[in-house]
């Protein structure tokens, strides 16, 4: 019996990516994977593209739209939802699961006559919460790795169809992808990967499932030249379609023709590389330590199911920028809920599910938390939703609240043009600082983290891009999870972690020399319309630290008393420009000395202008007294598909100036204006 080819691709892009990341993914794969696919009818195929994606590609190339649905009129394509806007289904409530997956289904409705039974589940990060939400939107299976079945206790050969599952009385079929699938396409020469798949029907395999990123066709490192110029997908689809031993086949078709294999029982878990990831780095190293002993012994195989590292949560807790993010949004969402059904629009609606996009949230080779202008999308949408929100259903400023369940209360301060976020801990800096105007979060950056994999740059440190990459000698391509490359010259200075938290007033006590001597302890005293106070116990002395907001300024002022030293504090803002060409400080006097990459110092100054074409606006911040004052650009380290990198987050502006024995009063107020 031929074996059946249940082929699936999964093609996204985050909310908020560039447009010409968009463009390049066209080129070198969208457009190219369709063209080479409309060559052969018969060839039939499953498909998903998150509903953002496929709004930017319709308006951008109706063309291959047209092409789209040409193929699915034909009986080719089968199409498969999901959340709209690709979210992490598990960590978004049960109500935006149902509207995420509805907005997608009628979506493909429309747009090709077809309404999905199949789903693409996010990250395959499943929990079995999801099973009602996905039922009673009308989808009937999901595919999901072979090795979530595995640690179920599945046994390998048995996983050649779909089992099912139910969770509160809602059935849903669990196809499981091939890992072997997984990783021969399209990285094995296109005859060894069709005769794996005719070995595993002369073993009786009754399906050979793959379902996975249609990036990997062109995107990743080194694929668009195999896949396309040196021609592997024609040449693998040219020999499934000749061989006896293969037929292809929707997941749809199938479905409806063979019967479950049984039930089935899933733990909560991801693919085995996000498992790894998602583990803190002192516990990744231990898993990683444990696997690389395994496999030297032999035994990986067998004991794969029962190494499962961590699950897909954990990024919330280990990165608290990821969880402030969340947390907000499902503020915002019970907020939304609240309001009265007439006033929950549609755009209202969209606001909150591009705000539930995943990239942003997690990290790993291809997670997005390390890339600002993912982050700064989230943002986009929550500020816009928040004040779309307030005008309909107006909040009191001044609600403290422990929003991230870090044990710590926060305060928001806010009124039409500005709001201001202070945690009550020692550090009393800002978390969030978001103009309304610009629907920019100044204080969205990311602090330095220690990361398992950092360990590996220094083992590579003196090897180029080039010799980075290692050769094994085989035919095929290198999986961009086996590659090593720099894209940036990284030194052991580059990846130290931060021992503080990268906000807005992040304040120390300096001696006569410059030297860090203290670190205030504050303690939140009082909170009033529009001003919140901090007083600290310092170097014997009394420090206090008043924040207030009116119209578009917030102001900083410090009262020192019995206090002899000097007073430093930090400001992390987020610029979108970074360290691009549209950032830039200008100085009182009109001058330009440097963009917002490069190393500022002054030893007495009062006042500068960012100004940023990203925005479009600037940022002016002013001081009441001359501080000594140093402005440079905050980087982080991590790695992606491409190979370590150093990316900006934010310009870390330094400020300190002198107080008195006696009492000093010194006040910052920091400004955004719009471009006019």
């Amino acid at each position: 019996m031929p074996i059946d080819l249940l082929f699936g691709v999964h093609a996204h892009q985050p909310v908020g990516n560039f447009p010409a990341v968009i463009a390049d993914a066209h080129v070198r794969c969208y457009g190219k994977f369709l063209g080479v696919l409309e060559r052969y009818p018969d060839f039939r195929f499953s498909v998903h593209f998150s509903g953002w994606l496929l709004d930017e590609l319709r308006q951008r190339y109706p063309e291959d739209m047209d092409r789209l649905a040409a193929m699915t009129a034909r009986g080719q394509i089968e199409w498969f939802g999901s959340g709209d806007c690709e979210p992490v289904l598990a960590a978004i409530p049960a109500r935006d699961r149902l509207s995420q997956i509805e907005t997608l289904s009628s979506k493909l409705s429309r747009y090709f006559g077809q309404r999905p039974r199949g789903a693409w589940l996010t990250e395959r990060v499943w929990e079995s919460s999801v099973v009602p939400s996905l039922a009673d939107s009308g989808i009937r299976y999901v595919a999901v790795d072979d090795y979530h079945f595995l640690c179920a206790g599945t046994p390998a050969e048995a996983l050649d169809s779909f089992y099912s599952t139910e969770e509160d009385d809602r059935r849903l079929d669990l196809f499981p992808i091939s890992e072997a699938l997984r990783y021969r396409l399209p990285f094995s020469p296109a005859a060894e990967a069709v005769a794996y798949l005719e070995d595993q029907a002369r073993q009786g395999q009754r399906a050979a499932i793959y379902f996975d990123d249609i990036e990997k066709f062109g995107i990743w490192p080194d694929t668009y030249q195999w896949v396309y110029e040196r021609g592997w997908l024609a040449q693998f689809i040219e020999a499934v379609l000749t061989s006896p031993l293969i037929r292809t086949m929707t997941f749809a078709d199938y479905h409806s023709t063979v019967a479950t294999r049984g039930v089935v029982y899933l733990p909560t878990t991801s693919y085995i590389e996000m498992n790894e990831w998602t583990l803190p780095p002192a516990a990744a190293q231990q898993y990683a330590a444990l696997v690389n002993s395994d496999k030297a012994a032999g035994n990986y195989d067998q004991h794969k199911p029962f190494l499962r590292g961590g699950i897909w949560r954990n990024f919330l807790s280990r990165y608290a920028e990821s969880n402030w993010m969340h947390k907000r949004m499902l503020g915002l969402s019970a907020r939304l809920l609240a309001l009265p059904v007439l006033q929950r629009t549609a755009q209202l609606q969209e606001l909150l599910h591009r705000a539930q996009a995943n990239d942003a949230y997690w990290h790993g080779l291809f997670g997005g938390l390390y890339l600002p202008h993912l982050r700064r999308a989230i943002w986009q949408n929550l500020i816009k939703l928040e004040a779309a929100i307030d005008r309909l259903a107006p909040r009191q400023s001044g609600q403290r609240i422990d929003v991230d369940l870090d044990g710590h209360d926060e305060t928001f301060l806010h009124n039409n043009w500005l709001q201001l976020v202070v945690r009550d801990d020692a550090d009393a800096c800002a978390i969030e600082f978001a103009s309304y105007a610009a629907s920019h979060n100044f204080a969205d950056t990311l602090r330095r983290y220690v990361e398992g994999y950092h360990a590996r740059i220094t083992e590579h440190a003196a090897h180029s891009a080039a010799a980075a990459d290692e050769d094994s000698g085989s035919e095929g391509i290198a999986s961009a999870h086996d590659r090593v490359a720099f894209k940036h010259p990284i030194g052991a200075a580059d990846v130290a972690p931060d021992s503080r938290p990268r906000g807005l007033f992040v304040d120390s006590f300096l001696d006569g020399n410059g030297i860090i001597v203290d670190v205030p302890a504050y303690r939140q005293v009082a909170t009033t319309l529009g001003e919140l106070l901090f007083v600290a116990e310092v170097n014997g002395g009394r420090l206090e630290k008043r924040y207030s907001i009116d119209a578009a300024r917030l102001t900083v002022a410090y009262r020192s008393q019995g206090i002899a030293g000097r007073l430093q504090t930090q400001l992390n803002l987020a610029m979108p420009s970074c360290d691009g060409y549209g950032g830039r400080y200008i100085l009182a006097n009109g001058d330009i000395p440097c963009g917002f990459g490069e190393e500022l110092a002054r030893t007495a100054l009062d006042s500068i202008i960012l100004d940023d074409g990203e925005l479009p606006g600037a940022v002016i911040l002013a001081a009441s007294a001359p501080a000594r004052f140093a402005a440079r650009p905050h980087h982080t380290v991590s790695q992606s598909e491409a190979g370590f990198e150093k990316i900006m987050q934010a310009v870390e502006l330094t400020l300190n100036w002198p107080l008195s024995s006696s009492a000093t009063e010194i006040s910052v107020v920091v400004e955004f204006r719009p471009a006019r």
